[in-house]
């Protein structure tokens, strides 16, 4: 029971507390620097994509299940989160008018992510209180999209290690709790020109990264049935943060900042990762 305890806290610092902690920076400062987010973004995009694919795939590798059935476990954790992200867009974009046929295929800034630009735009318009909750319903669920995998990443390793708090775990807590910083500066800015007073809208944004928990549990729990649950369950959100890293953050670093200096941030984060792995 300690170890769901320690997973539960050490998550919740990582979502609830990186978006907080984002959510009072943007509530103070109202603004954010594209390319220090960008570098951010490049910097702990190249870590993860070092820990999945250098530690959480071996050992999924390494509980000796089939190749196939870790090759499928990616592919599903890959599928099923672009497949949520597309649900989402083709709902959403339509409302947002800067987005068209025109638009390039993937967001081109932070708010996209997370949809924050879909609430700003009936935060403009004065619409019912419905539609407010309606449109924070859908930023809650894009952003519970990236916090899930996020989450299960943490689990799983958590699982891999045997509920102890050591060397991928640990270092992808404190990456991701790095990552949700930005994001909880593009949901609280939002809320507060729309007339949000700035507590309740940090509230709101430190809350957005809940959904890291119930991601960290579910890959834990898998985890911990068997060898073929944890190949699973390794698989599973290696694929789901490969997806969030190569088709969202890694674009949208690029994009934010259009220079050399984010490729190089990716490379530095990746050695950085196999570091942390090796040494």
């Amino acid at each position: 029971m300690n170890e769901i305890w320690t997973l539960i806290e050490t998550t919740a610092i990582a979502g609830i507390g990186g978006t907080g902690l984002g959510g009072i920076i943007g509530a103070l400062f109202k603004k954010d620097s594209k390319k220090t987010v960008s570098l951010l973004l490049s910097f702990a995009g190249g870590v993860m994509t070092a820990i999945v694919c250098f530690d959480l795939i071996v050992s999924a590798l390494e509980t000796k299940v089939n190749i196939f059935i870790v090759s499928l476990g990616i592919c599903v954790g890959v599928l099923l989160v672009y497949l949520l992200n597309l649900f989402i867009d083709k709902a959403t974009n339509h409302e947002v008018h800067h987005i068209d046929k025109e638009h390039p295929q993937t967001a081109d800034d932070l708010d996209e992510i997370i949809h924050s630009n879909h609430l700003s735009v009936h935060i403009q318009k004065n619409d019912t209180k419905l539609s407010l909750f309606i449109a924070g319903t859908i930023m809650a669920c894009a952003i519970a999209l990236h916090n899930l995998p996020e989450g299960m990443t943490i689990g799983a390793s958590f699982a891999n290690t045997k509920g102890i708090l050591e060397g991928s775990a640990l270092v992808l807590a404190v990456l991701i709790g790095l990552h949700n910083i930005p994001e909880g500066m593009a949901i609280c800015v939002p809320l507060i020109n729309g007339g949000i007073k700035r507590r309740q809208a940090i509230l709101i944004t430190a809350l957005s990264g809940a959904p890291t928990i119930i991601g960290a549990l579910i890959g834990y729990m898998i985890g911990d049935i068997g060898k073929i649950g944890l190949a699973l369950s390794l698989s599973f959100a290696s694929g789901a943060m490969l997806y969030v890293t190569f088709g969202e953050i890694l674009p949208q670093s690029i994009l934010m900042y259009r220079s050399k200096l984010p490729a190089f941030f990716v490379i530095i984060g990746i050695l950085v990762g196999l570091i942390v792995i090796y040494v």
